[in-house]
């Protein structure tokens, strides 16, 4: 096990690389970097960095490796299972210094940037070149953190997630090696697939500090739509309808009557109170995109839709996808005192309408209420479970309510995390979902970090 703390001449080294503005230890600065946005319990870093570049990134780790010292990489701070906390002390490399957009490629709709650059800000430059990077984590993420996590969000369907978005990186390994993988092609067969390695690894395998993007170019022609159902059943049936249609929408999100409700009594909405799916479609030509309402608002009728709103303008479009991206702050805000655990599970899409009803009746034999959201032309739920903080037992109820919902998304067929990781909170589920190929993820780490020291704790218990 790597050790927690830093002694007097490491906390000198780290100042001869990085300089004495860009390391820290005090209690204030460890603080802010010994947890995320979720529930996890905080854990401070002995001492926090920021590098500046990818050759100090090196210096660093070739050190922390020597010393055995963990080194855990840091984004934004706006994961949801702990997967940046530093469970076992030692360095936080804190990544926004390196925050710029190195290059940009409209012919190509490619990118370079930083792992530093934060998402938003980075698709409010890409706006003027009329391009954006698709995956929307709905958080400003840092690139790094996304890469990390293989973020996705509402625009999954369409344009997929992180994954399938990046086409090269710059990673430093654990021995401080830097390393190119990937190319600018827009597609390869050349040698083992080394980028999809690091995206979704957690920092466990080495650290992301550049990657060229793949883009998309902003669209000509979209549309909202607002389909109300009587029922959860009728609204997740739809669902598979509209994705077997041949249709590929550019958002596809399921919210249900609970909260829709909240949404309503915050926002000054008057949505239909009901289970209810929202809807965004791109297109090229606006004739095409009329075609594809009808048809999704014929599909939404044969599964008893009461009432179905689009051609939606972009005022209250961008309104509907800001109180989407806002739930969680809106249901907390609804309820003070109370706390929740965010759930992240996916299923097949023909398996979601099971999916929905397993975590909605294991909140109701609870009696607990019953918030659902999810990206659900992707299959991806986020029930978000409620507690009463420093009340173990209602966490303890949380928890196992939790451990519910995993076991019914794994029966369907589906993973214990579709967006926001492993980090701290699904290790106890990699076992179950992977059975024997989890050793050849730990074979993996042992060849790229024997020594364990990055981001120890995280993806294996």
């Amino acid at each position: 096990m790597p050790q927690k703390s830093l002694e007097h001449q490491h906390v000198e080294f780290l100042l001869s690389v990085a300089g004495a503005e860009h390391v820290s230890i005090t209690t204030a600065d460890r603080e802010q970097h010994a947890r995320d946005q979720s529930f996890h319990q905080a854990h401070l870093p002995t001492a926090v960095v920021w590098p500046a570049s990818a050759q100090e990134i090196s210096a660093i780790l070739q050190y922390a490796n020597q010393h055995r010292i963990p080194v855990t990489p840091w984004g934004a701070g706006s994961s949801l299972e702990g997967n940046p906390i530093p469970v076992h002390g030692g360095i936080v490399l804190d990544l926004l210094r390196l925050d710029k957009i190195l290059a940009v490629r409209p012919d190509d709709f490619q990118v370079d940037v930083q792992a530093g650059v934060r998402y938003q800000d980075m698709n409010a430059q890409l706006a003027r070149d009329g391009l954006f990077f698709a995956p929307d984590p709905g958080a400003n993420a840092s690139i790094g953190g996304m890469i990390a996590n293989n973020a996705a969000g509402t625009r999954t369907p369409r344009y997929g997630a992180t994954k399938d978005n990046v086409l090269r990186l710059e990673v430093v390994l654990a021995d401080g090696e830097i390393i190119r993988t990937g190319s600018l092609a827009a597609k390869s067969a050349s040698g083992y697939d080394l980028v999809h390695l690091f995206v979704g690894s957690e920092g466990t395998l080495g650290v992301v500090t550049e990657a060229t993007l793949r883009l998309a170019p902003l669209p000509e022609q979209f549309s909202a739509a607002v389909a109300s159902f009587e029922t959860v059943t009728a609204a997740t049936r739809a669902v598979s309808g509209i994705m077997g249609s041949g249709m590929v929408p550019a958002a596809l999100e399921f919210l249900n009557t609970a909260v829709i409700r909240e949404l309503n009594g915050v926002d000054e909405f008057s949505l239909p109170e009901r289970p209810t799916l929202l809807m965004e479609f791109h297109s090229a030509t606006a004739a095409a995109l009329q075609e594809e309402l009808k048809l999704v608002n014929v599909i939404c009728q044969g599964e008893g839709c009461v009432a179905f709103e689009a051609g939606l303008g972009r005022e209250e479009r961008d309104r509907l996808w800001r109180a989407r991206h806002q739930t969680y702050e809106t249901l907390v805000r609804a309820n003070p005192g109370v706390s929740f655990l965010i759930v992240d599970l996916a299923a097949p899409v023909s398996q979601f309408p099971a999916l929905v009803a397993a975590c909605q009746s294991a909140l109701a034999k609870q009696k607990m209420k019953t918030y659902l959201v999810g990206h659900a032309g992707d299959g991806n739920l986020h029930p978000l479970i409620p507690y009463q903080p420093e009340d173990e037992a209602s966490f303890g109820l949380a928890t196992a309510v939790h451990a519910e919902m995993v076991q019914a998304a794994l029966e369907l067929g589906g993973t214990v995390t579709a967006e926001h990781g492993v980090g701290i909170g699904k290790r106890q589920y990699m076992r179950q979902e992977h059975g024997q190929a989890l050793s050849v993820m730990r074979a993996i780490k042992r060849t790229l970090d024997p020594n364990y020291i990055l981001n120890p704790g995280k993806i294996f218990e």
